[in-house]
């Protein structure tokens, strides 16, 4: 095995007769067989080869097998989503009687999932606290089938000790499914503290630059396989140009983690003692609570923070208003710099009860740093807090 930024360049998609260096679009819907039988044959699973590209792709092979060598695991899929992903990790493996336990820090649209979504089909689940995950054997039930949680959490940043859900999941028979999103397979691969399943929106870093949306189930061979059946006929599968755009973005995943890590820590470190914030939270910033933790796990501490504005919803909504560079959007992972209020938008959905039990106040803004000049972003947001007092 070679290394990351290795494999994430070198493993490409075989080539075809025309000695391509760098593989082509497959935009075609289906593949031809050369006879009756082989059609039959690859039907059966009996030899391998691309049917019809709801199924596979060579440009979705490609996404696959380099981010599976990235992450450690043994197979995968790519979904059209984000949330496809986040959805398909979960429905391909459970049933109606099933409960789920997650944690509480999640993506908005997760918790929706969790909480309207599947107990239509009798699949329930409980959230346990990040705080209070020492106790979690207390939230374990006769039907509890997986553990879900998201490391670091979307958009509090909280830290999910791997190693100890790794144990706990073995301990208690559960599917481990961890959302890898905000870390990235360069920083942090849960496979290796024992997570069966590793899912990410590919729309984000792995993009890394606005273009595409994209979803990947990765983990052991046995539940890739369910996933694949499921998602075979339920249809969220990505397209071939959007599998091409993303296979390309793993060859620089690397050298823009290491840009994205090194502006984040940067305007955190700068506005760590703002007068204007009540606080700046950042995985590496030593102020966070879970600091010696986050560096156990992670390589680096990824390219989002959270700042928290004195003054509530109202100064947040100024602030935002004030900038003139960072760019007011829903999305993160981008090259530019992003500014979203979750409170307002995210995480909309959630009741005001529900967003302060995961660290979500009015005045919490989250910033995912891009690769522009990292004086530049801090001038951004110090002017930008100044105008908005």
């Amino acid at each position: 095995m070679s290394h990351f930024e290795t494999d994430a360049i070198r493993l490409n998609a075989s080539k075809s007769n025309q000695r391509e260096h760098s593989a082509p679009l497959y935009l075609t819907s289906s593949f031809t067989f050369d006879s009756a039988e082989e059609a039959r044959a690859m039907f059966a699973e009996e030899i391998p080869g691309n049917i019809y590209s709801r199924y596979a792709n060579p440009n979705s092979t490609e996404l696959i097998e380099k981010v599976c060598a990235a992450e450690g695991t043994e197979d995968g899929i790519a979904t059209a989503s984000g949330m496809a992903a986040m959805f398909g990790s979960m429905a391909a493996l459970l049933q109606q009687g099933d409960h789920i336990l997650a944690s509480r820090s999640l993506f908005g649209s997760t918790h929706q999932l969790l909480t309207r979504v599947f107990p239509k089909w009798g699949i329930i689940s409980t959230y346990g606290d990040i705080s209070d995950y020492k106790n979690w054997d207390k939230l374990i039930q006769a039907n509890t089938k997986m553990l879900f949680i998201e490391t670091p959490s979307n958009p509090g940043l909280e830290i999910i000790d791997l190693e100890w859900a790794g144990q706990f999941a073995a301990a208690h028979n559960l599917i481990l499914v961890v959302d890898n999103c905000f870390a990235t397979p360069y920083l942090q691969q849960p496979a290796k503290w024992g997570a069966h399943i590793v899912t990410h929106s590919a729309t984000k870093f792995i993009d890394g630059q606005g273009r595409v949306l994209g979803g990947l189930i990765l983990g052991k061979k046995e539940l890739i396989q369910e996933v694949q059946f499921f998602s075979r006929h339920t249809g969220p599968s990505i397209s071939p140009f959007n599998a091409w755009i993303l296979a390309k973005s793993m060859e620089t995943l690397a050298v823009r983690m290491d840009r994205h890590c090194a502006n984040a820590l940067a305007v955190a470190e700068y506005f760590q003692d703002s007068a204007d914030l009540d606080f700046v939270k950042y995985p590496f910033l030593k102020s966070h609570p879970q600091y010696d933790l986050a560096k156990k796990q992670m390589k680096l501490g990824g390219g989002i923070i959270t700042l928290t504005l004195k003054g509530g919803i109202a100064r947040a909504q100024r602030f935002i208003d004030q900038l003139q560079m960072i760019s007011v959007t829903a999305n993160l992972g981008d090259s530019r710099s992003i500014i979203t209020h979750p409170a307002s938008t995210t995480h909309s959905k959630l009741s005001e009860e529900e967003r302060a039990k995961v660290g979500i106040s009015d005045g919490l803004i989250r910033l995912s740093v891009g690769l522009e000049h990292q004086e530049d972003i801090i001038k951004d947001v110090e002017r930008a807090l100044e105008k908005s007092r």
